[in-house]
């Protein structure tokens, strides 16, 4: 069988294209939670906040719970795979965090049945609700800081519509562990989704402009999360060295593409489905993987053995390995409505108007209305810039090779952005067209 054979055999049920990458937003200083001034506040929403205030919890933040690494990692498998199913043969950007952060923010207002669906939904069975904040309160503070060479940062905020009454305990714990910044906002106001997307379109440098298209009359708040990632690589790929070459997409159908090409010692792995390597950032605290289907393999394939147990397999076995890469320079942005994926993934009564019960958000009847997620990636010569956004709207109601590999990343792949210090995934995709 000829290479052309082999690689229509193996590429012609690729349907979709995902990547998945997940962190980042401003320094830290920007991400400490700061309030808005806003006028005629509504005493009920919370108690009086000073203009800077600083989380004891994410001050003294020194260690992350494992329990929530699996949660948001197992979460993010499924979501990734769920996604796959809604947006197949399109090229798919999702930042798990950034919707696992959101949902957890919302998740402080749950009861019930609601509670236990959103529970299941994130991976959260066993763990408290203070266990769950104050995890994510220490994920946030160890995430910010990985090395000099990478810029990683993580904003909350949450926009409540002025004369609703708010518990105070939901204001507070979203203000204490998830450094949310809280505003009062009239939501009739001709500015008010403007004053929602910029502050979205600062923490993510510029990446996303918008989040919110308009209000509603029965919106009464936005829990948002946004995050913004820049990384140098621990090598740069020289620009010389780039040159247009094929990419066969999923029909085996070649296109020309800019191809960035280095030799050197990097961390490998291989089996008889794909082969992957690990491409560091700065003090390699944080890395890419890519993952490349063998010929006789594809993208749709190697997504079904996207679990964390194999993905937690697999990180076990990579081995540094003297070999050449070839990666494609791609940018691209996506967005998504969350709604029916989240509802597949078993946690229907949150959006169901009949059915959910946030009692301990307000005193109003509420529901989930939607959530909103959209993703922006530059991988090219120098590194990688990704930023993510989601918004929850709520409504009134192998073995190792000792021979030198080469991996030529010339048809759709898989690759993760993954903080090697806590094991969090920031991002992952399916690339199918590095367009």
């Amino acid at each position: 069988m000829n290479r052309g054979e082999v690689r229509r055999a193996g590429l012609v049920a690729i349907g979709s294209l995902m990547l998945l990458g997940l962190i980042g937003c401003l320094n830290a200083t920007s991400l400490k939670a700061t309030s808005l001034k806003a006028t005629n506040v509504n005493p009920a929403i919370a108690t009086p906040q000073p203009t800077q205030p600083q989380p004891i919890a994410m001050q003294k933040a020194q260690t992350v719970d494992p329990k929530l690494v699996t949660a948001n990692t197992s979460f993010g498998f499924k979501l990734f795979s769920e996604l796959l199913k809604h947006d197949r043969g399109k090229n798919v950007f999702v930042s798990p965090s950034s919707v696992a952060i959101a949902l957890a923010m919302a998740y402080n207002g749950a009861s019930g049945e609601t509670q236990r669906q959103m529970a299941k939904t994130l991976e959260l069975q066993g763990m408290s609700l203070n266990a769950l904040n104050q995890g994510n309160a220490n994920l946030k503070a160890l995430l910010e800081h990985p090395d000099s060479g990478v810029q990683l940062a993580i904003a909350n905020s949450l926009w409540a519509r002025q004369g609703v009454p708010f518990k105070p305990t939901f204001m507070q714990h979203n203000q204490q562990f998830y450094g949310a910044q809280v505003t009062e906002l009239d939501f009739a106001a001709p500015d008010a989704t403007a004053t929602i997307n910029n502050w979205v379109k600062e923490k993510t440098r510029g990446k996303i402009s918008q989040i919110v298209n308009g209000l509603k009359p029965d919106d009464i708040m936005f829990l948002i999360n946004a995050i913004y990632f820049k990384g140098n690589w621990t090598t740069a790929f020289e620009k010389s060295d780039t040159t247009n070459k094929p990419f066969y997409l999923a029909n085996d159908r070649p296109k020309s593409h800019p191809m960035m090409a280095q030799t050197g010692s990097y961390k490998y792995y291989e089996n008889d489905q794909f082969q992957a390597v690990s491409l560091p950032y700065g003090k390699q605290k944080v890395s890419m993987y890519i993952f490349l289907p063998k010929p006789s393999s594809n993208l749709s394939s190697f997504a079904k053995t996207l679990t964390a147990e194999n993905w937690q397999q697999w990180m076990g076995r990579f081995r540094k390995q003297p070999g050449s890469v070839q990666v494609p320079r791609f940018k691209l942005e996506y967005d998504v409505e969350l709604k029916k994926v989240l509802s597949a993934l078993g946690m229907p009564i949150a959006f169901d108007a009949s059915k959910a019960t946030f009692d301990e958000l307000s005193t109003v009847s509420t529901k989930i209305d939607q959530v909103k997620h959209k993703t922006f990636v530059d991988v090219n010569e120098e590194g990688t810039e990704a930023a993510a956004a989601t918004s929850v709207g709520i409504v009134a109601t192998s073995m190792p090779m000792n021979e030198p590999f080469q991996l030529v990343v010339d048809r759709p792949f898989f690759c993760a952005i993954r903080d090697n210090q806590t094991g969090t995934v920031l991002f992952m995709g399916a690339i199918v067209d590095p367009k």
